[in-house]
């Protein structure tokens, strides 16, 4: 079920349609009302633009430890667990947009860990989606300890540069991030810049930000860090010229 934080969805109709983010984390739910996962969330609904959410598989009904096992149940019965959701989500693009309720030429998507590659493959199906914001990004299952007996290289970030490479991206991770990999990160930002640079782009806007690690396994993401990606979201999508 989409969830979502701003303005209610029967403003005004002078407004006009409303610059949006798609934010993933855990569940709807969590991603929006819960604390820390939903700072930047509530950092983004303070102005004027809308933020929603759909819960990952699995995360609506079962703990974040456990919910990743539905996923890699489904990948082992040869379903695309991750191509499904994000067709889902981008059908719920596509009539917000149809209804005049987003504005297609300011769309972001921002992930929290697993949530960075559901936005990932999200962005690279939605061509609207100019902003990729990810928080402690996973952008390589086989890092992820309950993927690792499976094939998972075609759900890479790095496998997407040819879709997203045109994008704003900006990553932060921590610099020893255990749980998802620092480094896989790094790779996964090399490959978007360089594809990008194949492609005539001599400065990508494509960033990586690596900060002092914390948390568990290095997982950790500050308020600060959340602060700072929401600004740039925000800058983003209500400063910059979209002519």
């Amino acid at each position: 079920m989409l969830e979502f934080l701003g303005p209610p969805l029967d403003a005004p109709l002078n407004e006009g349609p409303l610059p949006a983010v798609f934010y993933f984390s855990l569940s709807a739910h969590d991603s929006l009302h819960v604390d820390p996962y939903n700072q930047p969330a509530l950092d983004l609904s303070k102005q004027a633009l809308r933020v929603f959410s759909l819960s990952l598989p699995g995360h609506d009904t079962l703990p974040p430890t456990e919910a990743l096992q539905v996923w890699v149940r489904e990948i082992e019965q040869g379903r695309d667990v991750i191509q499904t959701f994000v067709h889902e989500a981008a059908g719920h693009i596509r009539h917000l947009i149809a209804g005049q309720v987003i504005d297609p030429k300011r769309l972001g998507v921002m992930g929290l860990s697993r949530g960075v590659l559901i936005g990932s493959h999200l962005a690279a199906i939605v061509p609207e989606i100019k902003h990729i914001l990810g928080f402690a990004p996973l952008t390589r299952l086989a890092d992820v300890e309950e993927f690792q007996h499976l094939e998972t290289s075609r759900w890479d970030v790095a496998h997407l540069a040819d879709k997203i490479y045109d994008r704003n991206i900006r990553f932060y991770i921590g610099n020893r991030d255990i749980r998802v990999g620092t480094a896989s990160c790094f790779q996964s930002i090399s490959a978007l810049a360089n594809t990008a640079y194949d492609h005539q782009i001599s400065s990508p806007p494509i960033e990586l930000v690596i900060t002092p690690s914390i948390g568990h396994k290095g997982h950790g993401t500050s308020p600060e860090i959340f602060r700072q990606g929401a600004a740039w979201m925000e800058n983003k999508l209500l400063r910059e010229d979209h002519d």
